[in-house]
């Protein structure tokens, strides 16, 4: 028979257990629950199935983290929701931590009401930074390597571009999507860029990608922000043309035109410095091309400024990450409490979300 200490004890237990669990991480709780049929044509959905399996993937870490398992798991609610199985996780070799995934779709029988099928077979998502556990210093490291456009240098991209690489060779390209979110974006933009230069154009919904400049989208002057931006696209197309001329070595713009049928879809919030300069990088082009000067920005926006300067001293600069020709550009418009809420996952899923989407094509 238990005893009162017993049952102190076992409270007390509880309660430590429930502090380790956030409510963001129950998907009853946090989660999009009023999706409880899906239009895979409907791009409201689209995102937020997606942004929900990368949400997954930061849970499964958690989990692991925190020891739980079986029916204490919190993570399995964030696709079975969609009908989707979890075919294989994606382990860092490094630190042995879970920052990937590959969901298969695995509906039941009743799923179909005959109509045709649009969903997608398999998903690879990618979660962002985690700011606890073990997992941390590795993806700070990440990050790091993502400012000095290394990305495609580590052995955590080796891993997630061989797992892509098997999915589209055993299932083949049609109906695999590519997500990810912040440090998980980048990554999935790498892999989708790098599938690309084959001919190999996947799906894939970004979500918070980090954009590597100078944060001229937080000038509230648009005379001054538009300035500034037209200036450094002059310097740039003019090193530009100048690089060609002197056969300076350049890989930017090599490779930039092949990328233009790829049109991923990319998430930002205007209140998140990681990822607002889309918004600046795409107008900017627009209103350039409505002035007359499309030719200059057509030259520069295939090249980063810093890495031309870099080439012209002789050093060798990586293609930047950010430097992508096409897109589906959807805006937040939803004002943020603060900065976590601006660059958090969990804005992509809210059934009352204020969007503004906008597809750029490079031409």
């Amino acid at each position: 028979m238990a005893t009162s200490n017993d049952i102190v004890t076992a409270t007390k237990g509880q309660e430590e257990q429930n502090v380790l669990i956030s409510e963001k991480e129950l998907f009853d709780q946090c989660g999009p629950v009023h999706l409880t049929a899906i239009d895979w044509e409907n791009v409201a959905h689209q995102r937020s199935v997606a942004a929900s399996l990368v949400q997954g993937v930061y849970i499964l870490e958690r989990d692991k983290q925190e020891k739980r398992k079986g029916s204490q798991a919190l993570a399995p609610p964030w696709w079975r929701h969609f009908q989707f199985e979890l075919y294989r996780v994606l382990v860092d070799d490094v630190d042995s931590c879970i920052f990937g995934a590959i969901y298969k779709f695995a509906p039941s029988k009743s799923y179909f009401d005959g109509s045709k099928d649009k969903s997608q077979r398999f998903v690879i998502a990618f979660r962002g930074t985690l700011t606890k556990g073990d997992a941390f210093s590795r993806d700070i490291q990440l990050d790091v390597h993502i400012l000095r456009n290394g990305l495609h240098q580590t052995s955590r991209f080796e891993t997630a571009i061989q797992a892509v690489r098997h999915v589209v060779a055993t299932f083949g390209s049609s109906s695999i999507w590519l997500t990810g979110h912040s440090l998980g974006a980048a990554m999935a933009m790498l892999a989708g860029k790098t599938m690309a230069k084959t001919g190999v154009f996947l799906d894939a919904f970004l979500f918070n990608p980090p954009f590597l400049s100078a944060p001229i989208e937080r000038i509230k002057d648009k005379k001054v922000k538009h300035g500034i931006r037209f200036a450094t696209s002059v310097i740039t197309a003019g090193l530009a043309f100048a690089a060609k001329h002197k056969n300076v070595n350049n890989q930017s713009g090599d490779t930039f035109v092949a990328l233009s049928a790829w049109t991923p879809c990319l998430y930002v919030n205007p209140s998140d410095p990681v990822c607002a300069e889309y918004i600046g990088y795409f107008e900017h082009r627009e209103n350039m091309d409505t002035m007359g000067a499309g030719v200059i920005e057509k030259v520069a926006t295939q090249h980063s400024l810093g890495g031309l300067v870099l080439n012209f001293m002789g050093k060798e600069c990586d293609e930047p990450l950010h430097l992508i020709p096409s897109a589906n550009l959807t805006v937040n418009l939803t004002p943020p409490s603060d900065f976590k809420e601006a660059h958090g996952i969990h804005q992509w899923w809210k059934p009352d979300l204020l969007v503004e989407s906008k597809k750029h094509q490079f031409t």
